[in-house]
């Protein structure tokens, strides 16, 4: 065989097709990448008017963090809105605090999300006839150190706190609302889930599968109701400087909750589901290849970052 032979033979050519279909995959993926984070936010391609979707909003989980900044940042934009959280006096701080900065009207409503027995009949009763445009299901709680699920401190109680507070919190808050946004045929639904339900998560177990509710319930629900001209997204944020991640320095990796929900909301119709901060974008990227090229890796590695932050958590326990 000779050289101009052997340069077109079978297994040159499957090499090349193969070369082109990966290029081909890496270019996509970047320009996918580009466009959701910075193209299509920048130029507002399938964006929402969050103004006109109606003259309220309701936040809940909305007097720290996250809540607290959607609050401000839908202020900000002009909607009234409804605060939701389990705690009289910070509701009303918040609400003073807001309400003295941005001229629209704030309402508060005290709710223990861990309770699912007695709240839900009151929100719906205090939410109805209400034009509510958007809702941002935000409440949620998480364990308070990285721990083996055998050995998490009053299991029996706080297992079920954390499901009621994560999972049915989000499904009933859409339940009370969505039926309004569906009569006007509009409307924006902003589930918070977490990066942890995207990546492993050993030691935060039951918190991470509870996110990972948040993601499925979400996409089926955007796939049901968007003919209505609702906007169901879920965000899966990395790591924030809230009191929930107890980062008490913003960072550019951990953003403060404002700077956060200020690049998260630019999102709202251009994606269901994202993380809303580039950064976090990239660190999900890189999380994810090194689980797809080894699964045992990645697994270790992350057990290796909770185990140490569990240690180190004991350890001031005990101090």
């Amino acid at each position: 065989m000779n050289q101009e032979e052997n340069n077109f033979c079978p297994v040159n050519k499957i090499a090349l097709i193969c070369t082109c279909i990966v290029g081909f995959q890496l270019s996509r993926m970047l320009f996918r990448f580009l466009y959701d984070s910075f193209l299509a936010p920048a130029f507002k391609i399938n964006a929402v008017n969050i103004k006109e979707t109606g003259t309220w909003a309701v936040v809940t989980g909305a007097t720290d963090g996250i809540g607290k900044a959607y609050a401000e940042v839908l202020a900000q934009k002009g909607l009234n809105v409804v605060l939701i959280s389990r705690t009289k006096l910070k509701l009303d701080d918040v609400a003073k605090e807001l309400g003295e900065k941005y001229k629209v009207e704030f309402r508060t409503l005290v709710a223990d999300f861990t309770d699912t027995e007695h709240i839900y009949h009151e929100i719906d009763k205090q939410l109805n006839g209400m034009d509510i445009g958007v809702l941002i299901n935000n409440v949620g709680m998480s364990y308070t150190h990285p721990e083996f699920f055998l050995d998490v401190k009053d299991k029996d109680t706080f297992f079920p706190n954390l499901i009621n507070c994560n999972i049915y919190s989000v499904t009933n808050m859409c339940k009370i609302v969505m039926p309004g946004m569906v009569e006007r045929r509009k409307g924006v639904v902003i589930n918070i889930s977490s990066s942890a339900a995207q990546i492993p998560n050993p030691l935060l177990t039951v918190y991470a599968a509870s996110k990972a509710y948040v993601v499925k319930f979400s996409e089926d629900l955007a796939a049901e109701y968007s003919k209505f001209g609702i906007t169901v997204q879920c965000l899966l944020p990395g790591y924030v400087a809230t009191n929930m991640s107890k980062i008490r320095s913003s960072t550019w990796m951990a953003p403060s909750p404002l700077t956060y929900v200020k690049e998260a909301i630019k999102t709202v119709g251009i994606k269901e589901r994202t993380t809303g901060y580039y950064p976090h974008t990239l660190l999900i990227t890189v999380v994810k290849g090194l689980d797809y090229i080894s699964p045992k890796l990645s697994r270790w590695l992350i057990f290796r970052t909770m185990s140490n932050i569990r240690k180190r958590a004991l350890k001031r326990a005990t101090q």
